[in-house]
């Protein structure tokens, strides 16, 4: 019976290395930022320990250790102090992270710039979209609905204005209805063929999001996202976005968050032919930091993430990850 055999051998550790059948890699792991403006900021983020938000000159310094660690994708998301009901700093050409881009393509070679395309951390009121509905001064729109055509059209030169600065992926986190298509078609329109598209498809209305709300300050002043955002009982559902994704141009599709959300991870990888990502968020990663075992339980879940299904994991434990794997 070779399979009782193997179990013995499995004793030695260098065996059980080899023979193990999911290989997490400091590849597989996309490290976010949070980029600020200014210059030699590091504010900690209270909600997640170890997280900063970092000014470009910062996140430059940041960025020169991760090739000898082997991470070679990154995740953007800017901190915006003047925000409006438009979210029209989003799509400025001297925006946070429009600069920071341009300063990393100077200055760091061989890394891969993913760019977050959303209005929540630029709008006012921090929903994704642009608000449509009638106004009280103190609870804000009542009967608000999200305009998703007038949403896209802003998606659209967000996601214009990261390409011309030198993003190598785009990825709309709105989950707006056609935001994949109209982003495409406006890269390809103005000669960004070569710019992909990480779509956010099935993103999961999740209690799991509270610390990354708070380093954004991108909570909703009223009501919530459910109507934009999955609903965490189904799963057929996340298949057809994933799907609708891929055919309106998406080169990557994720699912977000990851741990409560493996089942739909395995069903894409089974059966989509495209990359999957999957978002392991900040509060999965606020919940297990600090804990006596956190090193075997980062690898648990990462190389879980991984054996799931997913092909890229974007996670704030990749720095710490990746030394752990490359010892």
């Amino acid at each position: 019976m070779p399979h009782i055999r193997l179990r013995r051998l499995r004793k030695n550790e260098y065996i059980r290395n080899w023979v193990g059948e999911s290989d997490l890699r400091p590849k597989d792991l996309i490290l976010p930022y949070f980029v600020t403006k200014g210059k030699n900021v590091k504010e900690p983020i209270p909600s997640m320990e170890g997280i900063y938000r970092l000014s470009p000159d910062n996140l430059l310094k940041d960025l020169k250790g991760l090739n000898t660690l082997g991470i070679k994708a990154i995740l953007l998301f800017g901190i915006c102090n003047k925000k409006d009901g438009k979210g029209s700093t989003a799509f400025s050409k001297n925006g946070v992270v429009q600069k920071t881009v341009k300063a990393i393509r100077k200055n760091i070679k061989d890394i891969v710039i993913i760019t977050d395309v959303c209005l929540c951390g630029y709008i006012s009121h921090g929903h994704c979209g642009i608000i449509k509905g009638s106004r009280s001064p103190v609870s804000g729109p009542r009967n608000y609905i999200i305009d998703n055509d007038a949403t896209l059209k802003v998606l659209a030169k967000i996601a214009l204005s990261h390409a011309e600065a030198g993003t190598d992926f785009v990825a709309p986190s709105a989950m707006m209805d056609g935001q994949v298509r109209c982003i495409r078609e406006t890269l390809d329109k103005n000669d960004f063929k070569d710019v992909g598209i990480l779509a956010y498809s099935a993103k999961y209305a999740s209690g799991f999001y509270g610390p990354f709300r708070d380093a954004l300050a991108s909570r909703p002043q009223f009501g919530n996202r459910k109507s934009y955002q999955m609903d965490f009982r189904n799963s057929d559902e996340a298949l057809r976005a994933m799907a609708l994704d891929i055919e309106e141009g998406a080169d990557i599709v994720m699912v977000k968050p990851a741990l409560a959300y493996l089942d739909i991870i395995h069903r894409a990888k089974e059966r989509f032919n495209a990359p999957i990502a999957a978002y392991n968020v900040s509060g999965e990663y606020s919940l297990v930091k600090g804990l006596a075992e956190e090193k075997d339980l980062i690898l648990e879940i990462l190389t879980g993430i991984k054996r799931a299904g997913a092909d890229f994991i974007i996670t704030y434990h990749a720095k710490e990850a990746a030394r752990w794997l490359k010892v």
